[in-house]
């Protein structure tokens, strides 16, 4: 190999991470920095106004088993929403996975982060092998029935949304914010901001009044602001009525 003078770095000349995908080969899908962050968001915003917490179950990256025939058969969403089942398994501990024929709930809506080596299986473009399981897209719109199934692309900013209609999954028109899911009461749709400190666009879900369902962390600083608001309000009418604010303070004190 051609040596330059000086020397190029090993940043220069050695393969970068889109050469070296982080997706384990026999288990394509392995979480990359983006599908650890996305379905954070999606389970801190998954929040249906008509099902308490304790009856709303989320999974990400989780083995998915759906077939008591076949019990090593498994799909493993990048994220999953169950509405009507509790939050605990058998109402004390948390999932190792979900089975189905344990839970007796099948999911309500599944969402599919693309990446290059799992788009032809996530869009089901791929035939079922023989003697092979049924692919994902087989797994959700005939078995499991799942009556919402989002893909989104975060190269592209792309997001596909499907909704069963009587035995097959239909491609959805997003309007507006994004598709309502009436059940849940919920939207889910492309939100321009800031999470984990990158600002990008994030999949979220929104309220009937196309608010962006607010995280625990936003709430608190929602009230923190709306707090410090009333206080310099407060500060605004002592000053107009000339009392001294910190005679006033004193006296409280």
């Amino acid at each position: 190999m051609y040596q330059t003078d000086p020397p190029l770095s090993p940043r220069e000349t050695l393969p970068t991470m889109y050469d070296l995908p982080s997706e384990n080969l026999e288990e394509s899908g392995l979480p990359d920095e983006f599908h650890a962050l996305q379905p954070e968001l999606l389970r801190h915003t998954f929040r249906p106004p008509n099902y308490s917490p304790d009856e709303i179950f989320t999974g990400s990256d989780l083995n998915l088993y759906y077939d008591s025939r076949h019990l090593q058969w498994y799909k493993r969403p990048d994220w999953f929403g169950v509405l009507g089942v509790s939050r605990l398994y058998e109402e004390s501990d948390l999932r190792l996975s979900y089975v189905i024929w344990q839970e007796s709930v099948d999911p309500y809506v599944v969402v599919e982060l693309l990446s290059p080596r799992t788009e032809q299986e996530d869009l089901g473009k791929n035939v079922r092998a023989i003697n092979k399981p049924p692919t994902k897209w087989e797994v959700y719109e005939r078995i499991l029935r799942i009556p919402y199934y989002f893909v989104f692309n975060r190269y592209t900013d792309e997001l596909q949304a499907f909704g069963l209609v009587t035995n097959s999954y239909q491609p959805l028109t997003i309007e507006g914010r994004g598709i309502w899911l009436e059940e849940a009461q919920l939207g889910l749709g492309l939100w321009q901001g800031s999470y984990a400190g990158i600002d990008r666009l994030w999949l979220r879900w929104y309220d009937h009044d196309q608010n962006w369902i607010l995280m625990a962390s936003e709430q608190e600083k929602q009230r923190a602001d709306s707090a410090e608001l009333e206080l310099a309000k407060l500060r605004q009418l002592l000053i107009a009525r000339g009392i001294n604010i910190d005679q006033s303070a004193q006296g409280i004190m």
